[in-house]
């Protein structure tokens, strides 16, 4: 696979740009603080109708904030000093109410968790119709066929069908296509898109990203393009703003910018690739084994006297082994039975099969007996946000499963085990006291890393731990996850949507599709020589087709 940089500037691509620029949104010297802490400093810039503004930069730059405080959605302790225009409106002049008639109106918003976006107690239908009540003052049936014809815009099968579904009956990629749907409802000539694609698989990032261009060309909308994927910016946007720490560091055209950066920081961005590859682990006996491992799920009922229709094969017969210090990255689509066939081994889910952690049959244990093994084996989820307690500090988050298991310990001990792991993962002395809020993404992952080998376990599974962080942090994850297994030996079931990620971490790679392995074999092998035409499809769409050549 090519470095990031040299597939940033790999080919000239023709971009549309618009004879004549029309400004939507100007900021000049917009700053943003909070009490004495100033988190956006003097930010300038413009956003041309037709066109994408790309801003990137890691966590914590002010991407985000400077997109939020824009359209007025930061807290009320929010400082906000510059000028804001939105074409002829002058920003800074409306009250509240008129605030309303901007945000959803002239304004959509794309955010980047799309389940946290959507209400999970009322139905699609409800949730598109409410800003064509506010905004348009449609409703009844009326707004439900308006709201049909704007996820038929945005490519959604079974239009009907989700129009009466709740959020969690859809997927990640679903959830965003409705969220997009709803920004797009009133046709607004600006859209904020923050983050769309993050914890979305190649696949449905190209579809979104494809959808998002398609929808900004029919509408002549201008876009405000918020991420810390420097590729996909690459082939998204016309100009790109580099942010850190709050101030602009470069901006410019986007090949312009990423094929001759001038600020050190512009190169450490386009340098922080995942790279290197893995310890080559010792030939030994399988640590782990799954064989004929299977989840099916029973489908509820369509109605009273309908019958009960046949259960749902989210994970189809599969062997699989893991040798210690060895890493086998899953890899596939959303629905593809990734997460499924972690939660099995796990044992987090009811399965069919047998599976084996050395000398013990998992799937054969139940109760204490299970409980009893659990330290060897440890989870490492996909949300740094979500999977620590915010009520909770450090010490007893990291503490809480050693204290379980090992109950004869003392304070001293524990005490000083917590203090060893916090090190061990490259976090600052003194942090224990502290919560999970005063944390950055890249600093919460490793709190999860850190509770997780607390008990030194001997298999660690990584349920996309990457996907939530910018580049710089992912590739320093990457680093501290390699060391620890060469360290302690650690077997990796890896999981993840980010090939670049996959090849750095990874061993061996398994392929699934619909619940089953389609492709196999040894990680450099299989991305440099995939077999299967789907893991052709998931390497190709990896490298995202040029959207706007």
């Amino acid at each position: 696979m090519p470095s990031t940089h040299a597939t940033l500037i790999s080919a000239k691509r023709l971009r549309r740009t618009p004879n004549m620029p029309k400004p939507l949104l100007r900021l000049t010297d917009f700053t943003i603080a909070f009490d004495d802490n100033v988190v956006v400093d003097a930010l300038s810039l413009t956003v041309n109708a037709g066109e994408t503004l790309a801003i990137v930069g890691e966590s914590g730059s002010g991407k985000s904030v400077s997109a939020l405080g824009a359209i007025n959605l930061l807290p009320r302790n929010a400082m906000i000093s510059g000028e804001r225009w939105l074409e002829d409106t002058d920003l800074n002049q409306l009250g509240e109410r008129d605030w309303n008639g901007v945000r959803g109106n002239r304004v959509g918003f794309v955010f980047q968790e799309p389940m946290t976006s959507l209400n999970p107690l009322h139905r699609i239908s409800k949730q598109i119709g409410e800003t064509l009540r506010l905004h348009q003052g449609l409703s009844g049936q009326a707004a439900r066929a308006r709201a049909r014809e704007l996820l038929e815009q945005v490519k959604l099968p079974r239009v009907d069908e989700l129009l009466d579904a709740w959020p969690h009956q859809l997927s990640g990629g679903q959830r965003q296509r409705v969220t997009i749907a709803m920004a797009i409802a009133n046709n607004p000539s600006l859209l904020i898109a923050d983050e769309p694609t993050t914890a979305l698989d190649v696949t449905v990032q190209q579809d979104i990203l494809g959808l998002l261009k398609e929808l900004r060309d029919q509408h002549g909308m201008g876009m405000l393009f918020i991420s810390h994927d420097l590729n996909l910016v690459s082939r998204y946007a016309e100009r790109v703003c580099v942010m850190y720490r709050g101030k602009i560091q470069e901006m410019g055209p986007v090949e312009e910018v990423f094929q001759n950066p001038k600020s050190d920081y512009t190169k450490a961005l386009l340098a922080a690739e995942p790279e290197g590859r893995p310890a080559t682990p010792a030939n030994t006996a399988p640590l782990l084994t799954a064989r004929q491992l299977s989840v099916s799920f029973q489908r509820p009922k369509t109605g009273l006297f309908k019958r009960q229709p046949p259960p749902f094969e989210a994970l189809k017969a599969t062997d699989l082994s893991i040798s210690p210090g060895e890493t086998l990255g899953i890899v596939g689509e959303s629905g593809s039975g990734k997460t499924t066939l972690a939660s099995a081994i796990m044992r987090l889910v009811q399965s069919q099969g047998d599976v084996i952690l050395g000398d013990a049959t998992l799937s054969q244990l139940t109760g204490n007996a299970l409980r009893r093994q659990r330290h060897r084996l440890q989870m490492v989820f996909q949300d740094p946000y979500g999977a620590l307690s915010p009520r909770m500090p450090v010490f007893d988050i990291v503490s809480e499963g050693l204290r379980f298991h090992y109950p004869a310990l003392s304070l001293d001990e524990v005490t000083r085990r917590v203090q060893k792991t916090l090190l061990e993962v490259g976090l600052p002395e003194g942090c224990a006291a502290r919560y999970p809020h005063e944390f950055s993404g890249g600093q919460r992952q490793r709190i999860a890393v850190a509770r997780a080998i607390i008990l030194e376990p001997e298999l660690l599974v990584l349920d996309e731990p990457t996907s939530a962080l910018d580049r710089t942090v992912q590739k320093q994850l990457v680093t501290l996850l390699r060391q620890l297994q060469e360290r302690r030996q650690l077997s990796y079931l890896f999981i993840s949507h980010d090939l670049a990620v996959v090849r750095a971490m990874a061993h061996r790679i398994m392929v699934l599709k619909d619940g089953e392995v389609v492709e196999q074999g040894p990680c450099l092998d299989v991305l440099s020589s995939p077999q299967h035409a789907y893991t052709q499809s998931l390497i190709a769409a990896a490298h995202l087709p040029r959207l706007f050549a």
